[in-house]
């Protein structure tokens, strides 16, 4: 074959290398490649085409074992001495192939060595008298190359070995009876999976996420609605009222300052206003807040008591303070807080003064509602 020709069937298989990397595939394959046998110069014959099909098999992830058959035709130099002119090599053999690199990797270069034997005979069988019969020779091959996956299942390998061909058999010329030759092959080819699935990409390592991190500050062991940073009463029975570090903590909803008029609120009124002592607006904005304290207080009962002062009889006295108790537990409902929070109404009369009945400012301060947490 001329050389312009052999050159076209390299540039071939290498034509497919700049597809994209994929993975080494598992189980066997085949392996044709072409390429040029560059001979040894003892054998006076021409550069030559050569091909060959192996098929291989992966005995792990680095290493793979090829069963071959090898073809060349070599022209010799001189074709005028010989009326056969072409020279015929048949190979066959196994060769191992170490290759270096994780398998997905892009390119993975490998080191190689086989053993075999060579057939060698005469194209045209018209021998020269110097020329021996044919036969079968011992070979051994070493070398190395390149390995490219260009798709799941195929890959580009491209080799150069040197081949030592224990040849006895092409050529016994008088006076020069050389035994074994030494040949280059640089060769170029495919290799294509063909048994079982192709090995799956390599899986990372998926790390779980971590753990939400939880302290102190995110608990609540005793749910007094106190983190356990915080809490310094960590055993609190359900229920208990507590303050900011989680103790418990009695409610006082402190009404001092909401004082009545003398003898009012009237049988049947009902706005608060009236019949509060001045400065109404104060005694209001301290209502507001025990409203807003009860509120924040979801859990807690509350007793509403009215009380008097001393003028007057017990039975009227008892009245008025129900009267007193009832205006001040409409305004709880009113805005918002349940009746059945409060004890209620309950009127105490003049039985229970907080201050002296002899003086205007005592009585006036005896006027009043008070409001007792029921723990």
């Amino acid at each position: 074959m001329k050389r312009n020709g052999l050159f076209a069937l390299i540039a071939l298989a290498l034509s497919g290398v700049g597809a994209a990397q994929a993975q080494d595939f598992s189980n066997w394959y085949i392996a044709p490649r072409v390429g040029a046998v560059f001979p040894d110069s003892g054998r006076d014959t021409q550069t030559s085409l050569f091909t060959g099909l192996g098929i291989g098999w992966w005995v792990n992830p680095n290493f793979a074992i090829d069963a071959e058959w090898t073809l060349n035709n070599a022209d010799f130099k001189n074709k005028a001495l010989r009326n056969g002119h072409e020279w015929e090599s048949v190979g066959l053999g196994f060769s191992g192939r170490w290759f270096f690199g994780e398998m997905g990797e892009g390119w993975r270069p490998y080191v190689m060595g086989g053993l075999g034997a060579l057939r060698h005979a005469p194209i045209s069988q018209s021998l020269l008298g110097d020329t021996k019969t044919n036969g079968w020779d011992p070979m051994l091959t070493v070398g190395g190359g390149v390995q490219y996956n260009l798709s799941q299942r195929v890959a580009f390998r491209g080799e150069l070995a040197a081949r030592y061909d224990r040849d006895n058999n092409s050529r016994f010329v008088t006076g020069r009876n050389q035994i074994g030759y030494t040949d280059a092959i640089l060769s170029a080819g495919l290799v294509i999976a063909m048994g079982g699935e192709a090995a799956a990409p390599a899986q990372q390592p998926v790390n779980p996420p971590p753990a939400p991190q939880t302290s102190c500050k995110d608990l609540d062991d005793d749910k007094d609605g106190v983190n356990n940073c915080d809490d310094r009463c960590p055993a609190t029975p359900s229920g208990t009222i507590v303050g900011p570090d989680g103790c418990p903590q009695k409610v006082v909803i402190d009404l001092r300052g909401v004082n009545f008029k003398f003898d009012r609120p009237s049988v049947g009124e009902k706005n608060i206003g009236p019949t509060l002592q001045e400065p109404t607006a104060e005694s209001i904005a301290i209502l507001d807040q025990a409203v807003d304290t009860l509120k924040r207080y979801p859990d807690i009962k509350v007793e509403v008591a009215g009380h008097t002062d001393s003028i007057g009889t017990d039975e009227y006295n008892q009245s008025l303070s129900e009267r007193r108790a009832r205006i001040v537990f409409d305004y709880l409902t009113s805005h918002g807080i349940a009746a059945s929070r409060l004890d209620g109404p309950k009127g105490y009369g003049e039985s229970k003064p907080i201050d002296t009945n002899s003086t205007k400012e005592g009585r006036a301060r005896n006027r009043r509602t008070e409001l007792t947490v029921e723990q």
